[in-house]
């Protein structure tokens, strides 16, 4: 009976956990990692980018978002949509073609792999045969043409994937001007006729370009380029041709019928001919009239280090120099904007405004513009901060288009966000960089940076956007993606925000400490500085070092936003390894490899200063690029392990065979009474490098001294298994800047294996963590319960332990290392609502180890509840970057740019729910049908054609301006 009343209990618990936790990865934020292709349907109005991981991901109007993975792990070379439905095809750099479908299922899409298919070729052919270099998707949709490396265009039909072996082109008759001087080699292009879907250009790397018949399968016409040939493209007409080539220079041909047409009837190198005539950065896309827009076309000699789309529009012409490589780009309904993929980010020109602004992305931001160092989540944003930083941002941003967004294929459907929240993001450049966190899009709010507090080589004058009057070629820059820092030492390792009171404390890598308060006016101001020796003056110490800071002594203009008012520069100026902040008691802890201490923000004074630093750690002394020890302190320490383990071994030597098997067996028999087996943790030694790191800092009002008088107190946790605890006296309000702020020393705890204290928790009477400052001012919390005994839960690397307070008894403990070998990287508290009940919540603490897996462990009772693989072991950046939240969700990095959401909690989840349907209109697939691209303006093809042949032919450049105005 007591067997079956426990496993019914038992039952009943692991239903309520199903109810409260389950781990999802939601969504990813933010620019895919090493893009390679770029797609575009204008009839879904959906961009498709792959990258050479092998992923696949879909963004349409905001929070219309897919993402799918190829099984093979290979490169996206290519994607293209077929024409008005909702499948694409995508090509892989091992020459695979894959089949992806939209498709609906319980009123949402999915994207799905319905195919994959591999050219086989005829037997025994070489690889280049069946190479796939250029793919073109039919307007029918349900033909494939694949050009291929040794000049054959295979036609396949879809979505079955079935070769079509009496359509493909296999050979022609080359006209006999041809023979000889050239081969043909591979197919670089494919481009279909927008007058008869029936014609096809089919354009080889040598310069030939031949037109085809798929009906009558013969060539019509033939068109001998002379250099080696990019890319092509069919003007609206139907009857015109421009192509592009390796030298710079893009021709102009005509469809005549005549065959073969030897010499284009036009050629144009944009920006001229160098002295020896070497212009090998090659022009690879032309669109259309009345936009000339291409890339390259530059010597390599002067601007081989520009990544650049030019623009040309009439008298109207700019170089757009992006700071990454260009994968490829495409104009959106005729002229509408220009969508360049480059690298490392995505942006979108608008064509229609004077000047040619560019988008304010609400997607594929690159939150790597400059390289994440840190980041920090707050939830639930009081609305009234939350529109003070949207008004901040706004400010930042008037040099953006005021268009609407291009892009708005799908349909979102995800409710709308329960709460507001932020993450907080910093930067080696010294910015932070303020997200909307509360749905599928990572949207940017708001820019802060703190270089201009500090004498840099910035020159605060410089704007990237300014371009010298009069340059050839135009160049301007455009983009945000910025991999340079002006100095290291800017670089932002900690953040802080206090949502209720609108401080926020940001710690850098040179021992700096910056306090910022919300200002919705312009600031003209000085930013006083108080250092604070964190060595005490200790002989024998000198640090070797990065220097600190320089604070401008003269005021600075801080424009609306979060603008400093105080700095704290800790000496040595050594990375800040830890924050905290009470913005009820207007205090700020900090803490480095050297030690920790307590600054009044509000009276601007010194509170206390705590040396942690080991006598005998010397690596601390060397500064954050010092990042591994040296060879003669490795060598030494590895040697006293050794002698350790001799000495351990001659002092327990059994002194025969007997005595070794009785040991051997008790050993066993002892190991099999415990549950589960524990490994055997040695201590470690004092002697270890960087004993004295500040590993967390907490705030908390408990009991230290006795049960009946509970003080504010700090807590310290040191990489060394030490814990500091300091009791501090505040000043009544009225006195509060009269008085000063006291602190003394009152616990000091060592852990037995000196392992490095990750996280620190004070839990009330009731069990529950201790809530956030000012929470309970503004009834977002109950007040902790001040009856009956506080617990003090200390999380180190290896276990978890709960002591009494104030005597700080052992009470229990949780041993992680012991019993699977991991170790906590990573800790936060969390609170999980129930799925099915909606007034019921528990609180857990949440554990990421070092073998990527995440706990959540009940408090106070510290017993395991679920736990899930989440992070690859060997992700150091993932694991570095984690951030939780107090709903049960997190971020962390998968790649340099990428965000990935997760989350643990059954009741909250973010994740895409969106909608895409098959356009209602066909496409006409009869050659006498009207051209499928839309005409802009409603202009008519012949009269399109004229003023093109007035701008390319006569160039009558003025006439074209008045035609097609900028902004029309």
């Amino acid at each position: 009976m007591k067997r079956f009343r426990r496993h019914g209990h038992d039952s009943q618990r692991d239903r309520l956990k199903q109810e409260l936790f389950q781990f999802n990865k939601t969504v990813e934020h933010g620019f895919p990692h090493q893009p390679s292709a770029l797609g575009f349907s204008p009839s879904l109005e959906l961009l498709a980018i792959g990258t050479r991981s092998g992923a696949i991901k879909l963004y349409g109007a905001p929070g219309v978002e897919f993402m799918g993975l190829h099984d093979e792990n290979a490169a996206v070379m290519q994607v293209h949509f077929l024409p008005h439905q909702v499948e694409l095809v995508t090509l892989l750099d091992d020459n695979s073609l894959h089949m992806w479908t939209l498709r609906a299922h319980k009123g949402v899409s999915e994207l799905l792999e319905i195919g994959r298919f591999t050219l086989s070729g005829p037997p025994g052919a070489i690889p280049s045969v069946t190479r796939v270099t250029a793919v073109l998707a039919h307007s029918s949709g349900e033909l494939l043409l694949l050009g291929t490396e040794g000049g054959h265009v295979f036609v396949v039909e879809v979505p079955g994937f079935r070769e079509l072996e009496e359509n493909n082109i296999t050979a022609f008759l080359v006209p006999e001007e041809y023979v000889g001087r050239r081969n043909l080699e591979c197919v670089e292009a494919l481009q279909e006729n927008p007058l008869n879907p029936r014609q096809v250009l089919i354009g080889y790397s040598r310069g030939l370009m031949v037109l085809w018949d798929l009906d009558r399968r013969c060539a019509i016409q033939h068109f001998l380029g002379m250099q080696q040939l990019e890319s092509v493209w069919w003007m609206e007409d139907g009857g015109n041709i421009l192509s592009s080539h390796s030298d710079g220079s893009y021709c102009h041909w005509t469809v005549t019928g005549e065959d073969p047409q030897t010499e284009p009837d036009k050629q144009e190198t944009p920006y001229g001919k160098s002295a020896i005539g070497c212009f090998d950065i090659s022009i690879t896309y032309i669109a259309f009239p009345p936009f000339l827009i291409f890339n390259g076309g530059m010597p390599r000699a002067s601007y081989g280090d520009r990544h650049c789309i030019s623009v040309v529009h009439s008298k109207a012409h700019v170089a757009l120099d992006f700071t990454s490589r260009i994968i490829d780009f495409f104009v959106i309904r005729e002229g509408d904007a220009l969508m360049v993929l480059a690298e490392e980010e995505l942006v979108v020109v608008d064509l229609q405004n004077e000047g040619w602004p560019v988008f304010h992305t609400p997607y594929l931001v690159p939150l790597h513009c400059s390289a994440i160092t840190c980041s920090h989540h707050v939830s639930a944003i009081p609305l009234k901060l939350w529109e003070r930083v949207q008004a901040a941002g706004k400010l930042q941003n008037t040099h953006y288009s005021r268009r609407p967004w291009p892009i708005n294929g799908g349909q979102n459907l995800a409710p709308d966000p329960p709460q507001r929240d932020l993450l907080l993001t910093g930067h080696e450049d010294g910015t932070v960089r303020f997200w909307d966190a509360s749905g599928v899009c990572l949207y940017p709010m708001y820019k802060l940076s703190t270089a201009a507090v500090f004498h840099t080589d910035t020159d605060p004058n410089d704007n990237m956007n300014q371009n010298t009057e009069g340059e050839w070629p135009p160049f301007r820059k455009v983009g945000c993606f910025d991999p340079y820092s002006d100095d290291p030492r800017l670089g932002i390792q900690k953040i802080h925000l206090c949502k209720y009171s609108g401080y926020l404390a940001v710690a850098g890598t040179a021992g700096q400490i910056l306090m910022l308060e919300m200002n919705d006016e312009l600031a003209c101001q000085t930013v006083e500085s108080t250092v604070v020796d964190l060595l005490q003056g200790q002989e024998g110490f000198r640090w070797k070092g990065q220097a600190r800071l320089d604070l401008r002594q003269e005021p600075v203009n801080f424009p609306p936003g979060f603008q400093p008012f105080t700095l704290v520069q800790c000496q040595p100026p050594a990375v800040v390894t830890a924050i905290a902040l009470h913005s009820e008691w207007k205090l700020v802890a900090f803490g480095t490899s050297h030690g920790f201490g307590v600054y009044d923000y509000q009276q601007k004074s010194n509170v206390l200063v705590k040396c942690t630093l080991n006598p005998s750690d010397q690596v601390a002394l060397e500064g954050p690029l010092s990042r591994v020890k040296s060879i003669k302190k490795s060598l030494r320490q590895s040697f006293r392990r050794i002698r350790r383990s001799r000495v351990s071994m001659h002092k327990h030597h059994p002194n025969n065979l007997q005595e070794i098997n009785a040991r051997l067996e008790a050993e066993a028999l002892h190991e099999m009474e415990l549950a589960p087996v524990q490994r055997k943790i040695e201590a470690r030694s004092a002697d270890d490098s960087f004993t004295g790191l500040v590993r967390t800092l907490y705030f908390a009002d408990t009991f230290l001294n006795d049960s009946y008088h509970n003080t504010p107190a700090l807590w310290a946790g040191t990489n060394g298994g030490a814990i500091f605890a300091y009791m501090l006296r505040l000043p009544p309000v009225e006195r509060r800047m009269d008085d000063q702020v006291m602190a003394y020393p009152v616990k000091e705890i060592q852990l037995m294996h000196r392992a490095p204290v990750v996280g620190l928790v004070v839990l009330d009477g009731r069990g529950a963590p201790l809530p956030e400052p000012l929470e309970v001012a503004h009834d977002l919390s109950r007040s902790p319960e001040m009856q009956g005994y506080h617990q003090l839960l200390v999380i180190s690397e290896e276990q978890l332990k709960l002591f009494t307070l104030p005597k700080v008894s052992s009470k229990a403990k949780l041993k992680l290392t012991a019993v699977d070998g991991s170790r906590v990287r990573r800790v936060g508290v969390a609170w999980f609502g129930s799925s099915r009940v909606e007034d019921y919540a528990e609180s857990g603490l949440v554990v990421l180890t070092n073998q990527g897996d995440l706990h959540v462990i009940s408090l106070p009772s510290i017993k395991m509840q679920v736990h899930y693989p989440c992070i690859r072991k060997e992700d150091v950046s993932g694991d570095r970057l984690l951030c939780l939240h107090q709903t049960g969700q997190g971020f962390y990095l998968i790649s340099p740019s990428e965000f990935e959401r997760f989350s643990l909690s059954a009741r909250w989840v973010v994740e895409p729910r969106c909608l895409v349907e098959a356009p209602s209109q066909s496409r006409p697939t009869s050659p006498s049908s009207q051209p499928y691209r839309d005409q802009l303006d409603g202009a008519s093809t012949q009269h399109r054609y004229v003023l093109m042949e007035h701008a390319l032919l006569n160039d009558e450049s003025e006439y074209m301006r008045n035609q097609w105005p900028i902004g029309t």
